[in-house]
């Protein structure tokens, strides 16, 4: 089954982040690494692709997740082009921030498989061919499909119930034809179906395969966005309902769908 940089004016998968002027250096004496020499890091911008400037700057508290979560914002609505190398100085330079979070968050997408270092220059944006994809959505189907059988034949649907208005929201978001607002909310709801089943570890290790699959975006276009979610609402009332056979057969044709 199935956030940023900023996109054109109006893009909805463009990251929304306040403006303000950059603060003074925290500590005296240190120079502002805001404008810290892009060679002191042997990183080259000369080459890059434009990132087209946010609308502003992103706040001081906890930097380093926004800069995360913007960036993963860009990943899933396809502002960070798979293949193209982006250095931490340029990007924080959009941002209005240090290369420094630009630079931690890009290793932790680095770590989830997003991204690759690419020596003195940066980090390239992962291509993944339709065969990773399709590895990726056997390797989920090989997780979570077994967990929903057995969910099926033991949550009672009130439980279910409960999680009607994580498929309902997106459908909200599959209606918009944004990559990245459906990607949120698409990982959000099968996060709470996995979460039923009481195994941390299982969620966890789901949702960063999940997040893998949405890099580069599979499904373009609002069309592909809205029969990704209708399955959600059929998968929940085949859940409710205990209908294992149903379950096991939505499943199956929404992890084809994704890969």
């Amino acid at each position: 089954m199935k956030q940023g940089v900023q996109g054109s004016p109006g893009s909805p998968a463009a990251a929304r982040v306040p403006k303000r002027q950059r603060p003074a250096p925290a500590v005296a004496g240190r120079e502002r690494d805001a404008v810290e020499p892009c060679a002191a890091r042997g990183e080259h911008t000369h080459a890059e692709l434009p990132i087209p400037r946010p609308r502003a700057a992103v706040q001081r508290s906890s930097v380093r997740g926004q800069i995360l979560d913007a960036l993963r914002t860009a990943l899933a609505g396809g502002d960070l082009k798979p293949g193209e190398v982006y250095s931490a100085p340029v990007l924080g330079e959009r941002f209005g921030v240090s290369a420094t979070p630009v630079r931690e968050a890009m290793q932790q997408l680095a770590l989830e498989g997003a991204v690759e270092v690419v020596l003195n220059r940066g980090f390239r944006v992962v291509e993944r061919g339709a065969r990773e994809l399709a590895e990726l959505a056997e390797v989920r189907a090989l997780i979570e499909v077994p967990v929903m059988l057995r969910l099926a034949r033991t949550v009672p649907a009130e439980r279910w119930a409960e999680l009607r208005p994580l498929a309902e929201e997106t459908v909200r978001a599959a209606a918009t034809g944004c990559p990245a607002a459906y990607a949120e909310s698409d990982r959000a709801f099968h996060r709470a179906l996995l979460a039923l089943s009481g195994n941390e570890q299982l969620v966890r290790i789901a949702e960063d395969l999940h997040r893998r699959s949405q890099w580069p975006p599979v499904r373009h276009g609002r069309a592909g966005l809205v029969a990704d979610a209708a399955e959600h609402t059929a998968l929940l009332d085949a859940l409710a309902a205990g209908d294992v056979d149903v379950v096991r057969g939505l499943m199956g044709e929404h992890f084809a769908g994704a890969s």
